[in-house]
């Protein structure tokens, strides 16, 4: 991911521009304070995509975890337990 590089007078000089440009152009802004970078400004919804994405790779990460320690079960009994549970909602 390419990312343009401000000084932090930029943040505070013009904020409207960096704001629609981190929408547009869905790339994050490094922010630096005396040359070095400091923070990071992207737009909101790039914000959450990166967001679900690292709870997709967690997730994924747990999985093959799983699998490797061989805490696994038949895929019947998963579906059978996803069953029981949206019936148990259904009902209570």
């Amino acid at each position: 991911m390419e990312s343009e590089i401000r000084p932090s007078s930029d943040l505070r000089n013009h904020y409207s521009e960096i704001s629609k440009q981190c929408r547009e152009t869905q790339r994050p802004i490094i922010i630096t304070v005396n040359g070095r970078g400091d923070t990071v400004v992207m737009g909101l919804q790039k914000y959450y995509q990166m967001e679900s994405e690292l709870e997709l790779l967690r997730t994924l990460a747990e999985a093959e975890d799983d699998v490797k320690n061989g805490r696994v079960a038949p895929m019947q009994n998963t579906f059978d337990d996803i069953r029981k549970s949206l019936m148990e909602r259904k009902n209570g």
